[in-house]
């Protein structure tokens, strides 16, 4: 069984496959989400190019994205030989892309046509298939229609799990941006609907950091919390996941970072595709800005090495020490 504890969310243009190695490095025991693949790009184009991943990165959910109940089982289906740990349904994005196909945020208002694919994908796998969603859409944000999708779904097909962005999404006049700032959170529906439904496994997503996420004040008798932008901008907070003794220290990720960096200049990749990734890694310390303008300024550059890790890195380590 998957441990929910504390996961990472998909995010578009951020956790790519090398953004995945550097938080498993930091979290070993995290549940790590790829971005969002969409049914679309599985059936029509480089299924290699969307799915491979690095196996260091497990345990890895893949989040779809999708409105058709055939189209996700053959998703899955394509998607079954790269072993993903999950599978999870996007029913919370609300960008202009994810509407106009009718899918992300905009199921919110189709719990039956949800509940259609989460059957239709759990018909084909053994894997775990889960839902990501808000608590509504535009002025449907009432907890009784949040209660009704989520019951109307389980009843439907029983999704493993509920991973709740704590805010709705308005699906016109906020960009995605705003709508993951604007919309107040709304925590106490998520604890609510743990309360009134407690056989329901729940995960928490929105607004908050990796201490809070961890804090058993805050989760309560939620099966865990998801984090995203935070863990992404404040990335060495992650290493919090993991017990005081076994915790990865600067130096450790440095060294780590150097050596993943060589292994992707043998591969022909540059180590900017990595190292954009780690610009928040030393937040809070003396000499974080140094780190982020010399990679900035440097890790970009044609024929840049892993040498350029060391050199941002060692006058702020050696004020760490």
């Amino acid at each position: 069984m998957l441990n929910r504890r504390y996961s990472v969310a998909p995010m578009m243009a951020w956790t790519d496959s090398a953004c995945r190695q550097f938080h498993r490095y930091l979290a070993p025991s995290a549940l790590l989400y790829t971005e969002m693949v969409t049914t679309g790009a599985l059936l029509y184009g480089d299924v290699d190019l969307h799915l491979r991943y690095n196996s260091a990165e497990h345990p890895l959910a893949l989040q779809l994205g999708g409105a058709d109940p055939e189209a996700l089982a053959k998703s899955i289906l394509i998607a079954e030989s790269y072993d993903y740990d999950e599978y999870n349904l996007n029913v919370g994005c609300p960008s202009d892309r994810v509407q106009s196909g009718r899918f992300g945020a905009a199921l919110m208002a189709e719990p039956e046509l949800v509940g259609r694919c989460v059957a239709a994908m759990k018909a084909v796998t053994d894997k775990p298939v889960t839902v990501k969603c808000r608590i509504g859409i535009d002025r449907d944000d009432s907890y009784e229609l949040f209660a009704e999708f989520v019951d109307t779904v389980q009843q439907m097909a029983s999704p493993d799990c509920f991973i709740v962005h704590a805010r709705k999404a308005w699906l016109d006049g906020l960009s995605p941006k705003e709508n993951r700032e604007i919309p107040p959170l709304r925590y106490d529906y998520v604890h609510r609907l743990k309360q009134e439904r407690p056989a329901l496994s729940i995960i928490i997503n929105g607004g908050f950091g990796t201490q809070q996420a961890l804090d058993p004040a805050f989760i309560g008798n939620l099966q865990g919390a998801m984090v995203g932008r935070d863990a992404y901008q404040n990335p060495y907070e992650l290493t919090l996941v993991e017990p005081e003794a076994s915790r990865r220290s600067y130096a450790d990720v440095v060294t780590f970072l150097a050596d993943l960096c060589e292994a992707r200049l043998s591969a022909g990749e540059s180590i900017w595709g990595l190292m954009r990734h780690t610009l928040g890694l030393f937040n809070g310390k003396p000499g974080a800005r140094h780190w982020r303008r010399y990679l900035s300024e440097n890790a970009n550059q044609s024929g840049a090495t892993s040498e350029v890790v060391i050199a941002a890195a060692a006058p702020v380590l050696a004020r760490l020490t």
